[in-house]
C-alpha cells in the first residue's frame, strides 16, 4: 500500500518550506513520490515554489477551489483516486491553512482508497513566536495538531524557550476545543531546518499519527480568515518592503498577518514572505506575478489602494 503523509499548519507557518526538505529526502532515498497541494483557494503560489521537485520520480498535483466544502472534498477524493492508480511509494499532502482534518481521515478510509492507501505520518508545522490568534485561528491551530505524530517548529532561533512557549500555546488551544491530548517538547523537533539529520528525517517518515477527539467549533465554510489574491502586478524591488509595511499598519485593511507571493525582478523572480514583524525575500527561478494577502476580514479594496500606489502594471487585478 502507498503511505500518505499529511503536513498541516496555519497559513504561512512554513509548511511548503518543510515539505521541500522532506520531499528531497524521500527522493534521495530513491522513492517515487507525489505531492498533492490541497487548497481551498483558486490560485496557489506554493505550487510554483514546488516546481523544483518535479522529476521522473516526483509528480505534482493540485486540488483547488470548489463551491463549498463538500465540492472541494469530492475533488480531493477524485485526485487521490487518480494517484492511487499510479502506485507511488509515498504521497505527501499539503492542505490549505484552513483545513478540516475530518476530510483527510474520512477520504483516506473511504472505498476504494482504503485498499490503496495507508496513513503514514501526520506532521504539524508550528511557527515560533506567533502572534495572538483569533478564536477561529486558535481552533484551526489546535484541530490541525490534535492528531499529529510530530510537531515541527519553524523559524527556530536557537532559544529552547521557543519550543516550550510553542507547546504551551498549543496545549492552551487544545484545552479550548475540549481535546484531552497534551504535548511536551519531546513531541517537537526544534532546530534550524538546515541542520536536520538523517535521523530527524527518518523519524518524520515514521512518526505516524494519534487519534484525538475534540469539539468541532467551526467548519471551513464558517472561517472568516481568508486568502486574497492580487495578480498581474509589477512592483519595484525597492518598494516591496514599504508596501507590505503600509498594509500591515493600516487598520482599514483588516487584520493582515501574512503577505506572500512573487514579483518579476530584472528578468527573474523574487519570492516574498512577510509578517508584521518579519520581511523575507528570496530569488526563485520560476514564479507568477501575484501577492497573496492572508488575514481576518481583509478589505480587498483597502489593500488594493496600497498596491496600486506602488504597482507599475496597468493589468493588476484582485480576486
Amino acid at each position: 500500500m502507498t503511505k500518505v503523509d499529511l503536513i498541516t499548519g496555519l497559513l504561512g507557518s512554513g509548511k511548503t518550506t518543510f515539505l521541500l526538505n522532506y520531499a528531497r529526502y524521500l527522493l534521495d532515498k530513491g522513492l517515487r513520490i507525489a505531492v498533492l497541494v490541497n487548497d481551498l483557494g483558486a490560485v496557489n503560489v506554493d505550487m510554483l515554489l514546488l516546481q523544483e521537485l518535479k522529476s521522473e520520480n516526483c509528480q505534482l498535483e493540485m486540488v483547488s477551489g470548489g463551491c463549498d466544502q463538500h465540492c472541494h472534498r469530492r475533488r480531493f477524493r477524485t485526485q487521490l483516486i487518480a494517484l492511487g492508480m499510479q502506485h507511488f511509494d509515498r504521497i505527501i499532502i499539503e492542505p490549505s491553512g484552513v483545513f478540516d482534518m475530518d476530510e483527510f481521515f474520512d477520504v483516506i478510509r473511504d472505498e476504494p482508497l482504503d485498499r490503496w492507501f495507508e496513513i503514514g505520518s501526520v506532521l504539524t508545522v508550528i511557527e515560533s513566536g506567533s502572534d495572538e490568534l483569533t478564536d477561529q485561528m486558535e481552533y484551526l491551530f489546535a484541530s490541525e495538531a490534535a492528531c499529529c505524530g510530530r510537531l515541527i517548529l519553524s523559524k527556530y532561533k536557537g532559544d529552547p524557550s521557543e519550543a516550550e512557549e510553542a507547546v504551551s500555546r498549543l496545549n492552551t488551544a487544545l484545552e479550548s476545543i475540549s481535546c484531552k491530548r497534551r504535548f511536551t517538547t519531546a513531541d517537537m523537533t526544534a532546530k534550524d531546518w538546515k541542520e536536520l539529520t538523517e535521523e530527524d528525517m527518518s523519524s518524520f517518515m515514521n512518526s505516524g499519527y494519534r487519534l484525538a477527539s475534540y469539539v468541532k467549533k467551526y467548519s471551513p465554510d464558517d472561517i472568516l480568515s481568508g486568502v486574497h489574491y492580487f495578480m498581474r502586478l509589477e512592483i519595484p524591488e525597492k518598494d516591496l518592503r514599504e508596501l507590505t509595511e503600509s498594509i500591515f499598519s493600516d487598520p482599514a485593511c483588516g487584520r493582515v498577518y501574512r503577505i506572500k507571493g512573487a514579483v518579476p525582478v530584472g528578468g527573474n523572480w523574487l519570492k516574498i514572505n512577510a509578517t508584521p514583524g518579519e520581511y523575507e525575500t528570496e530569488p526563485v527561478t520560476d514564479g507568477q506575478a501575484v501577492l497573496i494577502v492572508i488575514g481576518d476580514q481583509v478589505s480587498t479594496e483597502a489593500v488594493d489602494k496600497h498596491i496600486r500606489s506602488y504597482n507599475k502594471s496597468p493589468d493588476c487585478v484582485f480576486i
